[in-house]
């Protein structure tokens, strides 16, 4: 690897960070400059256990679709309580449109610069300054594996792209990703050049971190050398969110890994009537061998992918009511939520990403709006179901599951179908008497239960 890697541990640990604009001739791409940092530290990022992540499409939050766009809804992001908010990328895309419309933001025509279609760089920094104003870290959308068919790298440097025997560079192998070429991570001048892009936008528009696209495609090695020096960039704590399965994220240094396990399973049981007692499968294999207690997996009953591709909460999950059981649990079992814009409003429609399709905030189910808001007000509230630990009860037909601290626990049922069920409690919870939360008063624990259909109680006991 390229020594400038060495020289900018030197820098940072010798250099005050500074606010600065920076233009573009003083980048070098793909190679090393001692960027200086505009703005200032963000002090507020929250403990890893204890985010709850909203996630912006830009070409659907706003009519505009552009990074004002968003500014102007930052309050009503900041109001859900989530503390965390994910952009989707905010790079120029590439001239090959083959997913159709605009072209798809996952393919990258320049690691340097903001899509003109969303605003300019001011504004992307206008909309950091904005989120950490209202106590919300910034992550941005990272897309490592694959760059657009026109990024200049194509022409510069085609040795960083796999080729085929005839020095065809090639789209990602397995997938029908035609409008990306796929970068070769066994070129050290690629890893420096990844590394180095990533590190520009943490000095340039001082977000808080990454979630990396398709982060299981790219090699352990890479990841391992790289979150470790974008961690030291700043005097702050740094959020990374691999959109992957692999666990070995975890000893890279991510803090999250992606639900995909989960999503899948919770489908199975609304969708396809499997038993509730799925997700704690799905949990027992998503937690197997992490043995980090800060480390979590994120889980969701929509995002950019599935709501387009799968279907909205609503449609998957049994309508407003179902959709709110499915996320309940996905909110509490030792995770970190996420919200994709437009879910919280009961938004029933799917959305594009590859072309602008604005959610009409007008039309907003505020009674549902409300349910979510309780949801993370209590799960911020709740010491157990940010950092306790996960026992599961789970029958056929409803999802039981505690979260535990010493001095509190809190137990929630979610029957998962759209009709009544009962269910028996083991005898290390009959016979007690728990506070309930989103109804008020006390209940006590007899020897079963009957819940509504789709209905979910939340429970709590200790202090």
């Amino acid at each position: 690897m390229r020594n400038y890697i060495n020289v900018l541990f030197i820098f940072l640990g010798t250099t005050s960070l500074l606010s600065c604009q920076t233009s573009d001739d003083e980048i070098t791409r793909g190679g090393h400059q001692e960027y200086e940092q505009y703005g200032t530290a963000f002090q507020q990022v929250p403990d890893s256990r204890d985010v709850s992540m909203y996630q912006v499409n830009i070409r659907a939050f706003s009519e505009e679709g552009t990074f004002n766009g968003v500014i102007d809804g930052l309050d009503h992001i900041s109001d859900l309580g989530v503390n965390v908010l994910y952009l989707m990328p905010v790079y120029p895309v590439g001239e090959e449109r083959s997913a159709g419309g605009l072209g798809s933001p996952y393919s990258v025509r320049d690691y340097y610069s903001v899509n003109p279609e969303f605003g300019t760089l001011e504004d992307l920094r206008n909309l950091v300054d904005g989120a950490h104003e209202r106590g919300m870290a910034v992550i941005m959308d990272w897309v490592p594996n694959h760059t657009a068919w026109d990024n200049e790298w194509i022409t510069t440097n085609p040795e960083w792209y796999q080729q085929d025997e005839e020095g065809n560079i090639i789209h990602p192998p397995g997938t029908n990703w035609q409008d990306v070429a796929q970068l070769d991570y066994s070129n050290d001048e690629l890893r420096a050049a990844m590394k180095d892009a990533m590190s520009y936008w943490i000095y340039t528009a001082n977000i808080d971190g990454y979630r990396v696209d398709a982060a299981d495609y790219v090699p352990h090695s890479f990841w391992a050398e790289t979150v470790p020096f974008l961690r030291n960039i700043k005097n702050q704590d740094m959020i990374m969110f691999a959109e992957g399965s692999r666990k070995d994220h975890f000893r890279a240094g991510f803090d999250y890994i992606f639900g995909f396990n989960f999503f899948d399973h919770l489908k199975q049981v609304f969708v396809d009537n499997a038993s509730a007692t799925v997700l704690q499968n799905s949990f027992a294999t998503e937690y197997e061998n992490v043995y980090d207690d800060t480390k979590r997996v994120v889980r969701y009953t929509s995002n950019h992918d599935v709501n387009l591709s799968d279907g909205t909460p609503q449609e998957l999950f049994g309508g407003d009511r179902g959709s709110m059981a499915a996320f309940v649990v996905a909110a509490y079992m030792k995770s970190i939520p996420m919200i994709y814009n437009g879910q919280e409003i009961g938004w029933n429609e799917r959305l594009e990403f590859f072309s602008r399709d604005p959610i009409n905030w007008n039309a907003a189910n505020n009674e549902l709006l409300e349910e979510y808001k309780d949801i993370i007000e209590f799960r911020n509230n709740s010491t157990a179901i940010r950092r306790g630990e996960y026992n599961g009860y789970s029958s056929e037909h409803v999802a039981a599951f505690t979260m535990s601290t010493e001095d509190e626990t809190v137990l929630v049922l979610s029957n998962q179908r759209n009709r009544e069920n009962n269910f028996i409690f083991p005898s290390t919870l009959a016979g007690t008497s728990w506070e309930d939360i989103f109804n008020g008063g006390t209940v006590s624990l007899e020897s079963q239960i009957t819940l509504e259909p789709f209905q979910y109680l939340v429970l709590r006991t200790g202090n």
